[in-house]
């Protein structure tokens, strides 16, 4: 009761019932629900939970709406009561004041002179049987409600949303934000990956919708091919590059040719267009490296024969092997023998007594 001219008006007689008299105060307090037995009293044998009752909407807040179900008797039914699938922004939208409404009793707190009552638990629970509807496996269309940059949300019907993640959009691009493939209010197919009954979620995937390409990705390309290729945009430590069959490549800054990491984004906006080898095709990891320095360093090797001499050896190789081969000791030229003189030493008297040779002879 707002205010008690909703009840007595001025001059009407009343049978009320005294509750307490103050000599002191000179006071007498009176009641008028006194008089009746108190409504809360057997509450759970007259609303037991589970029960459906009908009331009138007295108050709406923004956390809910309170039913009167009797008079002294009001429950509440909560935002999150009122719909399994609406996200209810505000109870206003859903009841108005006096209108009569229908409602399940979920809990009772006679202590506290509480009853919760429910909206949605008047129909079955559509999250019971969404496995039936949509099967994992299955192809459905959905709206495009909202683009986030983890994935895409996906309207399948009324109050049902599913989730299209970043990762299932493409096999084979890279795709930055989701924004770069849908729009908002795009009605697209899409594949029923798995669900999640219990906390209420749907997994989508586009790419599902085709078969994984990278299964075959050695039918298209191998590790030694020269492709032409577009740039898609120079990432942190490379480049990205668009292929044949909607593939994506990556050129590492270690392979570009005579690029420096701090010009990278100078050096490509996008859109050019290159000739590059690939150095490697990863279909585990589903990844194509490619390289421009090991292309061009091909392409130079013809005309580095070309204009190589007749003589196998190069000088560096020749000033290699020489550093390698050990120093031999230098020669010396004989030297002629000197003749040998022998000398023999005489006393005075063996000389006096040896013949003397003769004049002339």
């Amino acid at each position: 009761i707002n205010h008690p001219s909703e009840v007595v008006k001025i001059g009407q007689l009343l049978k009320v019932k005294i509750l307490e008299y103050d000599r002191v105060k000179s006071r007498v307090s009176l009641g008028l629900k006194q008089l009746q037995p108190h409504p809360w009293e057997n509450i759970e044998t007259k609303y037991p939970v589970g029960a459906k009752i009908r009331g009138r909407i007295v108050s709406i807040v923004d956390y809910g709406a309170f039913i009167e179900l009797e008079r002294g008797v009001e429950g509440l039914i909560h935002i999150s009561e009122m719909s399994w699938t609406k996200q209810v922004k505000h109870p206003s939208k859903v009841v108005s004041i006096g209108e009569e409404v229908d409602a399940v009793v979920l809990k009772i707190d006679k202590d506290e002179q509480k009853i919760s009552l429910g909206f949605r638990q008047l129909e079955p629970d559509p999250w019971y049987t969404i496995d039936l509807k949509f099967p994992v496996g299955s192809r459905v269309t959905g709206k495009v409600r909202n683009i986030t940059n983890f994935g895409i949300f996906l309207e399948l019907e009324e109050g049902i949303d599913g989730l299209v993640h970043i990762s299932d959009i493409s096999w084979t691009k890279r795709i930055k934000h989701p924004s770069e493939v849908v729009k908002k209010g795009d009605a697209i197919e899409v594949m029923v990956t798995n669900i999640d009954k219990e906390n209420r979620r749907i997994s989508l995937g586009m790419k599902q919708m085709e078969a994984d390409p990278w299964s075959a990705i050695g039918e298209k390309f191998k590790a030694g091919q020269t492709v032409k290729v577009k740039v898609n945009r120079p990432l942190e430590r490379g480049v990205l590059v668009d292929l044949d069959h909607g593939f994506e490549g990556f050129v590492p800054l270690s392979e570009l040719d005579r690029v420096e990491e701090i010009k990278l984004e100078d050096a490509f906006k996008g859109g050019e267009e290159l000739e590059l080898k690939i150095i490697e095709v990863d279909g585990a990891n589903r990844r194509i490296a490619l390289s421009q320095k090991q292309l061009r360093a091909e392409e130079s090797k013809p005309f580095l024969k070309a204009e190589a001499p007749a003589e196998q050896t190069t000088v560096m190789g020749d000033a290699l092997k020489a550093a390698m081969e050990p120093k031999a000791e230098p020669t010396e030229a004989p030297k002629a023998e000197e003749p040998k003189v022998e000398v023999v030493l005489k006393s005075v008297d063996e000389v006096k007594e040896e013949p003397q040779p003769e004049a002339g002879a």
